[in-house]
């Protein structure tokens, strides 16, 4: 999961195949994933792996094979009826009734896949006011993103905030990241910078590099987004570590542009300083959403 969450997808596929065939169903239900999303399409090693996952109660997975048409395309259907979406709701309602808010926040999706957008929220809603941390992330993003849903964008971006917070707060790392993005675009740059830190903490990679970024070439990343505060030799050992830990092109890319910005000592002095960021704390992480794109 270390390797998928970085999107190092062919890599993990050997380590989850053994996950998955030795009967682990959710890494049935990501190996489906890191299939589908290496070839952009849906592969029938994808599709055999989320019908097992399927078969054995996994309700992304339906969603997946609802998504795919494969019932119609391919004979793959459910036991009872023709809509893997409906066998979802039929396992997720339950829990879901009986207060369970990972339920809650899956039936968003599920009703979603049903073309339920009202009640697809309206579950959101009760998932994020049990304080389930994926649910707040979601419904923060959608209400930051949706001008229509609040329009004015004060009260827009503080109600986004507060579901954003209570997620961050409880530890949720996509939700430190967004939320640093929701406070710069209030203004509040000083403590967007804070919680970019802490989502670096996290291991969050793309806060991590723009950390790096900032403080290699605050210009060019822009400084509205940046603190004042420029320290080049940090900042290329910041995303030495991160290209060394993950192979991410961006941060080469960077490094390249401004490499006439450090001396041959400072590089030196960087690569050197880089080891203390090499597998500092949780493992670096695109933090994938479980379903989405």
């Amino acid at each position: 999961m270390r390797l998928y969450n970085i999107h190092k997808r062919a890599s993990a596929i050997p380590y989850l195949e053994e996950a998955a065939e030795a009967g682990d169903v959710e890494i049935m239900y990501y190996l489906g994933e890191a299939h589908r999303l290496r070839h952009m399409r849906m592969t029938r090693e994808a599709l055999d792996w989320y019908h097992m996952a399927a078969q054995e109660g996994d309700p992304y997975a339906m969603l997946r094979l609802e998504s795919g048409n494969v019932c119609k395309l391919g004979g793959v259907c459910p036991e009872a009826g023709d809509n893997w979406a409906e066998s979802a709701l039929n396992i997720v309602l339950p829990q879901a009734e009986d207060g369970d808010a990972e339920a809650m926040g899956t039936l968003f999706h599920v009703y979603l896949a049903l073309g339920e957008h009202t009640e697809a929220v309206d579950w959101l809603k009760s998932a994020a006011e049990t304080h389930d941390p994926v649910s707040q992330y979601v419904l923060g993003v959608i209400i930051q993103e949706d001008e229509d849903y609040i329009p004015d964008e004060e009260e827009r971006l503080g109600t986004a905030e507060r579901w954003l917070q209570d997620a961050a707060e409880q530890g949720y790392v996509p939700a430190m990241d967004r939320l640093a993005m929701v406070m710069r675009q209030q203004g509040r740059d000083e403590e967007a910078w804070t919680w970019l830190v802490k989502a670096s903490e996290g291991g969050h990679k793309s806060a991590r590099g723009n950390i790096g970024w900032c403080l290699l070439n605050p210009e060019e990343r822009g400084e509205d987004f940046c603190p004042p505060e420029e320290d080049r030799v940090k900042g290329w050992a910041i995303l030495f570590s991160i290209h060394q830990e993950t192979g991410d092109r961006a941060s080469r890319n960077i490094m390249s542009r401004n490499r006439e910005r450090l001396t041959e000592e400072e590089i030196e002095e960087a690569e050197a300083q880089a080891q203390e960021w090499l597998g500092k704390g949780p493992p670096l992480s695109e933090y994938p959403p479980r379903y989405g794109f």
